[in-house]
């Protein structure tokens, strides 16, 4: 399974022609991507359940495909539709829908795969600072690890607070830890990888590097 060349050229072309009179023209375009989108989404699903036994398994892979469709009601970017398609819904943990896995896939390099908590909730988020002051070192031999850092960079360089949150002092040894407002790890991919096969193995592989991360969130929230 991969990512075919033709569900590329629909989105670059979707990319240059965004409007409703070139979509309906060629409707068929996409449709023919998004059921490649889908075969893809089924096929991550099973790999990931290999190096995630929590993943959620019973999903339709259709449900699991965003809306291509744009919610322009209060952007000021009227183009109607995304030229991207997004694989949501892969979730870690039976109690926590905002912690688990999300696939991008666009041309031109923006491919990716991410997992963890994007801006989760007050109450989630401050259940998982509260687990950051008291257990620090585990979140920390994770996103330390050399391979963690090769596959997914810095976790620090997340968007933070300015300030330190409510509740904590400054002079603590984890406030950059503290801080932050996602708890996301990320990796990238070219178009080339994308469309070979093995690709969807490769994916689950780097959601396996993921997958510790996600345990740690779903303690804290447990």
């Amino acid at each position: 399974m991969r990512i075919y060349p033709e569900t590329f050229e629909f989105l670059k072309n979707l990319a240059a022609n965004n409007h409703r009179d070139w979509f309906m023209a060629h409707k068929a375009d996409h449709d023919s991507a998004k059921e490649n989108i889908v075969a893809f989404a089924a096929e991550l699903i099973k790999e990931l359940s290999k190096v995630d036994p929590a993943l959620d398994t019973n999903i339709d892979p259709k449900k699991c495909v965003m809306r291509i469709y744009r919610d322009i009601r209060f952007s000021s970017d009227k183009t109607p539709y995304k030229n991207n398609f997004g694989i949501g819904k892969l979730t870690s943990g039976k109690n926590s829908a905002f912690i688990g896995y999300y696939v991008h896939i666009q041309p031109g390099g923006e491919s990716f795969i991410a997992g963890g908590s994007w801006m989760p909730e007050s109450d989630q988020l401050k259940l998982i600072r509260q687990e950051i002051d008291y257990d620090p070192d585990s979140l920390k031999r994770i996103i330390d690890a050399p391979a963690f850092v090769k596959l997914f960079g810095d976790f620090r360089k997340q968007e933070q607070l300015k300030t330190v949150p409510q509740g904590y002092d400054a002079g603590n040894e984890n406030v950059d830890l503290l801080k932050l407002k996602s708890f996301v790890a990320m990796h990238r991919f070219a178009d080339k990888e994308m469309n070979t096969e093995g690709i969807v193995q490769q994916m689950a592989a780097i959601g396996g590097a993921i997958y510790p991360l996600n345990e740690f969130l779903n303690k804290a929230v447990s």
